[in-house]
């Protein structure tokens, strides 16, 4: 049957997504979403009290976030919302100079993420090393653990045994159905126990008052001047930069746990629109939220876009229309959750001694410098990026000591040919030492066909070579250079010590 015979009705299903048709899909799309929402809020307002603001202020960003960013982002199920790490970059900023320059500062920081992301920021992924990123998963399950610990210090008793219990539900429930999502069971569950038995603990009412209304859309309060731009533009860059860092961490392992893949290029530049959006409502920015996400992909199975904006959408009615209801979920519940995603999140596998046996020492050494970074710090991009430089560092050592130089006289003792294998750069610069200069006869040959020359420093130490001959009288001829090495070497070769 051709396309134009259908109806308009069957037209408009072929044009919908297959998951739209699917009830099953559904299900575990809204359920995980109203579990993510559930688990934001208190998150929320965590956030908002770390930055010195009201928690309104981090639960419209978390609203606007999660929603903005399921349609214009670039991963699929992943939550973006407030979050930690902007919430300790911008907290100095509102501290001195109040909310008004918070706000600018979250649209300029979109603006920079728009800018960067459409230069290719998503690209500097690839530089980011296995290793690296098993230290970032396991240094995230651990702050998400550590996160609970203050909810479990100096409470009443009864908080143990809820937590306890709601471990225990997440565990076993699933043997008997996964329909509902066990984390939501949980959280039912506890509540209703706490409220019917007249338990006093604490609750997500005790972290902050609650929004009654939904944001309304202005202008952040500050003089648009240059002295306005100087005092946010570093506070947003550095805002930027972090908020994408985790970003595209946090969809580089949705990635992986899905086995599908997502446009990075894209959810940059979608990070950056939501924060626009954030900000000209009122709120305090954010970025993927990687506790949440793993709520969302990992605990409760969702998949697609309508759980991101489901977890928004959600947040926001529960706040406004079931607010006292919300308000009286008590926070073991909530750690619950969060202490069995720090458990399903962690990298077992990783720190078995069977692997760790055959894992090559240095990439260990990158893993545990990575999580002990992170860890230190309490932001996860610091922890990659001294976890990728240490494994550059890594590998340029392994890699420079596979260059290897042999030397082979002729046997009337005129000539002595100098056969290098392996790759020359900045780091096989001792390279010099290994000729003889003194001894040597006065043709010298240095074969490079089993060599590569990749940067300037090579050519540099071939140079100092042909020079300390030439200061006995002696003549050097390099032979063997493959195509890019012969240009590199012709365009740089004595250009370097200025001593023309």
């Amino acid at each position: 049957m051709s396309t134009s015979a259908l109806s308009p009705a069957a037209r408009l299903r072929g044009l919908k997504p297959e998951w739209l048709n699917d009830p099953k899909v559904w299900r575990t799309e809204v359920l995980a979403g109203l579990v993510v929402a559930l688990a934001l809020i208190p998150e929320a307002i965590s956030f908002s009290i770390i930055a010195g603001v009201d928690p309104a202020i981090g639960l419209f960003a978390s609203f606007t976030m999660a929603v903005t960013i399921s349609i214009v982002g670039g991963r699929r199920a992943m939550i973006s919302a407030a979050t930690g790490a902007i919430a300790l970059v911008i907290a100095p900023l509102n501290r001195e100079h109040g909310l008004g320059y918070l706000i600018a500062a979250v649209i300029l920081a979109g603006v920079f993420q728009i800018i960067l992301g459409a230069l290719g920021v998503a690209k500097l992924m690839r530089f980011v090393p296995r290793s690296v990123m098993v230290g970032f998963v396991n240094a995230l399950a651990i702050l998400i653990f550590m996160a609970q610990v203050p909810e479990m210090h100096d409470v009443p008793w009864p908080v143990y045994p809820l937590i306890v219990g709601g471990l225990a539900l997440m565990v076993f429930f699933p043997k008997v159905t996964k329909v509902i999502p066990a984390p939501l069971v949980s959280i039912v569950i506890l509540t209703v126990i706490t409220v019917a038995a007249g338990i006093a603990v604490p609750t997500v009412g005790d972290k902050g008052e609650l929004p009654s209304s939904l944001p309304v859309p202005g202008l952040p309060d500050v003089p648009f001047t240059m002295d306005t731009l100087t005092t946010i533009a570093p506070y947003a860059l550095a805002m930027a930069l972090v908020g994408l860092m985790e970003s595209l961490m946090t969809a580089k392992l949705v990635d992986d746990i899905t086995d599908t893949h997502s446009s990075k290029t894209r959810e940059s530049i979608g990070q950056g629109i939501a924060n626009i959006v954030t900000g000209f409502f009122g709120g305090m920015g954010g970025c993927a939220m990687i506790g949440q996400t793993m709520i969302n992909v990992k605990v409760s199975g969702a998949r697609t876009r309508l759980s991101t904006f489901l977890a928004g959408s959600f947040l926001m009615v529960l706040c406004i229309v079931f607010g006292p209801v919300v308000s009286d979920i008590p926070m073991a519940a909530l750690v619950a959750v969060m202490v069995m995603v720090s458990f399903s999140t962690f990298d077992w596998h990783s720190i078995a001694p069977k692997t760790l046996k055959r894992m090559p020492v240095g990439e260990i050494v990158v893993m545990v410098i990575t999580v002990a970074c992170v860890v230190a710090t309490d932001n996860l991009a610091i922890g990659v990026v001294v976890g990728s430089v240490t494994a550059m560092v890594i590998f340029a050592k392994r890699v420079a000591h596979l260059a290897s130089v042999t030397a082979v006289t002729d046997p009337d003792g005129s000539t002595v040919v100098y056969s290098v294998t392996g790759e020359l750069f900045f780091a096989s610069n001792d390279l010099v030492g290994q000729f003889n200069y003194a001894t040597d006869p006065d043709k010298v040959v240095i074969d490079l066909s089993a060599a590569h020359i990749w940067d300037a420093s090579s050519v540099a130490a071939l140079d100092a070579i042909e020079t300390k001959y030439a200061q006995r009288g002696k003549t050097v001829e390099i032979i063997g250079l493959n195509n890019p090495s012969a240009q590199i070497h012709k365009k740089l070769s004595g250009e370097l010590t200025g001593s023309h």
